[in-house]
């Protein structure tokens, strides 16, 4: 656990953009139920947690990405931060659609990317990493280099590692599920009696109940 990946998880649970709630389990669009809720969208209301995500974003590009030529977001949630990023590394910024528009140019991505720029793409939490993958792969179809994913969070759960693997993209995040667990322990958020449901849930989310 670095220090960054702690005091991230400190804002999240601190602006309740993350809520854990073992004993009351939150239930997913997919119908999945699940210990923990983030909306990671609350930090922009936040100034001093959306620099401290920025620049820890900003940092982690630069030391896994070194060659990056464009910051890519994802449609919503990604755009942001992909613009306060691409400001501190003074880097082109474009946002990739969850679809091409179907009408006007039918762009998929909107901005400017050339043949080849080397892009890293931003999203604001990785569950299954389905969708920004997806959007990696309409980026590459236009003709980027796309480098690797970078977010703010991640559940680390077994088939978004495996979709990485297969997509061969590195994936680096600011904080991550165990980290939060860690540090929701320490800040008495949650009781050493919840732990061992919580990591339960993140070996088998599909046939977890919260008993």
């Amino acid at each position: 656990m670095t220090e960054i990946s702690k005091a991230i998880a400190k804002d999240l649970l601190t602006i309740e953009a993350v809520f854990l709630r073992p004993n009351e389990p939150f239930t997913w669009a997919s119908g999945i139920k699940s210990p923990i809720y983030c909306d990671n969208r609350m930090t922009m209301s936040y100034p001093a947690v959306r620099k401290a995500i920025a620049s820890g974003l900003a940092a982690q590009i630069k030391e896994h990405f070194p060659e990056v030529e464009v910051i890519a977001g994802t449609a919503t949630a990604g755009i942001p931060h992909a613009a306060w990023v691409a400001d501190i590394l003074d880097l082109p910024m474009v946002y990739i659609r969850s679809k091409a528009k179907d009408h006007g140019k039918g762009n998929q991505i909107e901005g400017r990317i050339t043949e080849g720029q080397k892009m890293v793409v931003i999203e604001d939490l990785i569950s299954t990493g389905g969708s920004v993958l997806e959007a990696c792969e309409a980026a590459a179809r236009e003709g980027a280099n796309v480098l690797g994913v970078a977010a703010i969070f991640t559940y680390e759960l077994p088939q978004g590692l495996t979709n990485f693997e297969k997509a061969q993209l590195p994936l680096v995040t600011l904080t991550n599920y165990s980290t939060m667990i860690d540090t929701a322990l320490e800040m008495d958020y949650i009781g050493k009696e919840d732990i061992a449901l919580l990591q339960q849930w993140k070996q088998s989310p599909q046939t977890w109940t919260g008993k």
